[in-house]
């Protein structure tokens, strides 16, 4: 029988935020909420643009 190990912990940028979301609600920085929430939107916004881009690639090489 194979053991399968799923864990579900958080990765770098939700920590990154918990991180960001103490310090902004201790008043230990002084950042825009969007600073604050930038680990969490970045990465997506990234992807996003990466997909955009693949498919503009795409569509322009099935163009000729």
């Amino acid at each position: 029988m194979e053991k399968k190990n799923n864990y579900g912990g958080i990765g770098i940028a939700e920590a990154l935020f918990l991180v960001f979301l103490t310090l902004k609600l201790t008043d230990n920085i002084d950042w825009s909420w969007w600073w604050v929430t930038s680990p969490l939107w970045i990465p997506i916004s990234l992807f996003v643009i990466g997909m955009g881009i693949g498919l503009l690639v795409i569509l322009l090489k099935h163009r000729k």
